[in-house]
């Protein structure tokens, strides 16, 4: 969620019981600001929470003008101090994917294998947010449109979806650039637009299901939930400019959803 829209955004997500407290919110909304301007980024999002053992990780995202841009993570275990998170490397990636469990909230804390190094739990807190952020992370479509030179920027021009729009799957798309889009033929490229139809949508996730889909507040509210990432939830108020995501969660992905659905 859109750090300039904070407070809104936070209502909106409320019906999730993703709520954070009032001094809290104060908080972040003060050193989200601070973080944009210290650091320069177009946008600021604040990603959401990793519930840990000990304390909680609140984590926020960096944006440059172009959106599809590698994004800077940052950390704070109050919402007033912030930490960047250096690039995960190859090698951190192989330690902290043997690293299984709870956070514990301690980013010294560190974690022991018997194959591998200790890892440290810093580490993990950013290749955990990558993986899941790359599944989850959402955006409604014409939200964001890609220049015949390349980079992606935020549609100024974009007044929500339709209501019809905003209760199907396929007209959401994956905030990350593309996977399956790049394995289409030309044939099923055919009637998309370049511009605006440039990341995977959400219709063709697997397993098929994983993916909630509710009509809120009188329709006014329309709510996306990851059933195989439990504690992410997706807002978006049609016809509006209103939307945005937000995970509260473990950190541990469902693997028994496959056997669940």
């Amino acid at each position: 969620m859109d750090a300039d829209s904070l407070l809104l955004s936070l209502e909106l997500a409320s019906g999730s019981g993703q709520g954070l407290s009032p001094d809290r919110r104060a908080s972040l909304l003060t050193s989200l600001m601070l973080v944009k301007r210290d650091y320069r980024y177009d946008r600021v999002l604040f990603w959401g929470r990793i519930l840990g053992l000990v304390a909680d990780y609140y984590i926020a995202q960096g944006l440059s003008e172009d959106q599809l841009a590698p994004r800077k993570t940052l950390y704070s275990l109050n919402c007033t101090e912030w930490s960047l998170l250096p690039p995960a490397t190859e090698e951190m990636v192989a330690q902290s994917s043997v690293v299984k469990g709870r956070f514990m909230g301690d980013p010294s804390y560190e974690y022991e294998h018997t194959e591998l190094q200790k890892v440290n739990e810093g580490d993990k807190v950013f290749e955990e947010e990558i993986v899941i952020d790359k599944a989850v992370a959402i955006i409604p479509r014409g939200a964001l449109f890609k220049t015949p030179f390349g980079p992606t920027h935020v549609n100024r021009t974009f007044e929500g979806l339709s209501l019809s729009e905003a209760k199907k799957l396929s007209s959401y798309f994956h905030f990350r650039e593309p996977v399956e889009l790049k394995n289409k033929t030309l044939l099923e490229k055919a009637d998309l637009d370049p511009s605006l139809d440039f990341m995977d949508s959400l219709e063709h996730d697997i397993p098929k299901g994983s993916w909630s889909i509710q009509m809120e507040r009188g329709n006014a509210l329309v709510v996306l939930r990851s059933l195989l990432w439990p504690g992410l939830t997706f807002y978006h108020a049609p016809r509006t400019k209103h939307y945005g995501y937000i995970y509260v969660g473990t950190g541990e992905k469902n693997m028994d959803l496959p056997f669940m659905l």
